[in-house]
């Protein structure tokens, strides 16, 4: 593949996702707000309050789209001073809102069903209104469809979970109808007890939708393509022998910053680093949108046989432990008697603890050398 094919352009990118995710929401508010209509006329006319409640439901699935269409507006302003990287989180805080009106709509509808199982009103459906709540079906399950390809394709997490939630719209209007046809069969109202089934899966989807917004403000794991991708560009530049401590900020959808160290020979002068470090930049901005605030620097013992085999030696040592996931930035002066290195642990064990046991067992193998060991965070997926 050439660069001319692998070259992309971040700004264009964004336009064409912002575009995707505002023409989608609109697309789904048309639909929810056309269904609200019909599923009201219908559950009026009818007396049911589980096609009531549904009705709610579309309508709640309005306003979530008019939340992401907002949200996306404001996430897409410039930076300014107060904001130096930009309002891309916006997109987070209006997938928390669309979650509490998810959760408003779900305890709304409890409360109401409970209270037509304790005060029964009887329904009266026609073959009118089991026409539309079918066709509800359809168009709730070709929404879901197009809403969640669309996310996908502009790597929306608010537009996925609003195709998402469609589809288990799609599942409750199919309750919805067949509790109807039960009705009208057997004269068995279930109208309420569906309702209280349709408000547990509604909360839960709210639920569902809160936690996942917690994990994106938290900070969640980097995505391991992405991570491999930054990885791969680096690692094709010859001097370069490894990359290493790759950390992604996220300022929003499609907004990462990064940080990493790389190796490199200990021959190299200050003014080639300098060179080097500005291309892997620009590449990995060009080639996946993200951009490096700050490349580090491992020296490489060259030419020295004795430091090649005391690596060989420590790295034995460290990975001996299952909780040693890395050695890297491993260098030795010899002189003055020095030697660092990094060393990535994971979550099992206790940071301290285990650099106290390296340092032992270091120290053992080579006690005339002053030791610098630097533990890791098992940030990224490494090699």
């Amino acid at each position: 593949m050439s660069n001319e094919e692998k070259t992309i352009n971040p700004i264009e990118i964004a336009e064409s996702r912002n575009k995707i995710i505002i023409s989608t929401s609109l697309i789904g508010i048309a639909a929810n707000l056309f269904l609200v209509g019909f599923k009201a006329f219908v559950g009026l006319l009818s007396n049911s309050i589980a096609v009531i409640l549904d009705a709610v439901n579309n309508l709640s699935d309005a306003l979530s789209s008019v939340i992401t269409i907002i949200g996306t507006r404001i996430a897409n302003k410039k930076p300014d001073k107060k904001h130096p990287l930009g309002h891309g989180r916006v997109e987070y805080i209006s997938a928390m809102l669309v979650s509490a009106l998810v959760l408003y709509a779900g305890i709304t509808a409890m409360v109401e069903s409970v209270k037509k199982i304790i005060n029964p009103v009887e329904a009266n459906y026609s073959k009118t209104s089991l026409i539309i709540i079918a066709s509800a079906v359809v168009v709730k399950f070709l929404l879901s469809r197009y809403v969640v390809a669309q996310g996908n394709k502009a790597n929306s997490q608010s537009l996925v979970a609003s195709g998402k939630d469609a589809g288990f719209d799609a599942i409750v209007s199919l309750s919805v109808l067949l509790s109807a046809v039960i009705y009208l069969i057997w004269g068995v109202s279930l109208e309420a007890y569906v309702g209280v089934l349709i408000s547990v899966l509604i909360i839960k989807a709210g639920f569902e939708m809160l936690f996942e917004t917690f994990s994106d403000i938290l900070g969640r794991r980097a995505d391991p393509e992405l991570v491999a991708k930054i990885r791969e560009i680096i690692s094709a530049e010859p001097e370069v022998r490894g990359v290493y401590d790759i950390i992604l900020n996220n300022y929003g959808p499609e907004r990462n910053y990064a940080s990493l160290h790389i190796e490199l020979p200990d021959y190299l002068t200050v003014d080639k680093v300098d060179v080097l470090t500005r291309r892997v930049q620009a590449k990995v901005y060009m080639e996946t949108g993200v951009i490096l605030t700050g490349v580090g620097v491992y020296s490489f013992n060259t030419g020295n046989d004795n430091a090649a085999q005391m690596r060989n030696t420590v790295l034995e040592k460290v990975l001996a432990h299952d909780w040693a996931l890395q050695l890297h930035g491993f260098y030795v002066d010899e002189e003055k008697k020095e030697m660092r290195f990094d060393v990535v642990m994971s979550f099992d064990v206790d940071h301290d603890e285990g650099l106290k046991i390296l340092h032992d067992e270091i120290s053992a193998l080579y006690p005339d050398y002053s030791l610098s060991i630097v533990p890791d965070v098992d940030i990224s997926d490494l090699e």
